[in-house]
């Protein structure tokens, strides 16, 4: 089966009652965790976005002091995994400065693991890339968000 265009879909949503759209959107909620997240995130959450920031702050640290310490190679999986879903939470928001202040706090997060871990190439690529991305994202920025957060990321870089 072939997926319809999204301005087909979103046609075909404008012509639809408002119980049925309900239903639709319920239905759509059953199918996948990511919709289900994305769906509680517009409903509950997209209003107080610094709360959303903080909620999945902390959370980024919990799955962090979770990661197996005693080899790399389950530290740079685990460091992935993690990376996977705060790229997940930032798509949820779709706003820069989530994304800049989710990365950020990613980033701080690993350089603090890599202390305790052997030298990984493999682990400082993944952090400079990541460092290099949020640079990207605050250039996209407000000027007056730009200090703060270029202040952070000179901390990272020492």
């Amino acid at each position: 089966m072939k997926a319809a265009s999204l301005a087909t879909i979103k046609k075909e949503l404008q012509q639809r009652p408002k119980d049925e759209l309900l239903a639709l959107c319920l239905r759509l909620g059953r199918f996948k965790k990511e919709n289900k997240e994305l769906l509680s995130y517009l409903l509950f959450e997209s209003d107080d976005e610094d709360h959303y920031v903080s909620q999945i702050q902390d959370h980024i640290t919990e799955l962090f002091a979770d990661i197996r310490r005693d080899h790399g190679y389950y530290a740079r999986k685990s460091s992935r995994r993690i990376l996977k879903e705060v790229k997940k939470y930032a798509r949820y928001s779709n706003s820069k400065e989530t994304e800049v202040a989710l990365l950020l706090h990613y980033c701080a997060n690993l350089k603090e693991l890599m202390r305790g871990l052997q030298k990984s190439r493999a682990m400082d690529n993944l952090f400079q890339r990541q460092l290099d991305l949020a640079k990207k994202r605050l250039e996209k920025l407000h000027p007056d968000l730009h200090y703060d957060y270029q202040q952070q990321i000179e901390t990272l870089q020492r």
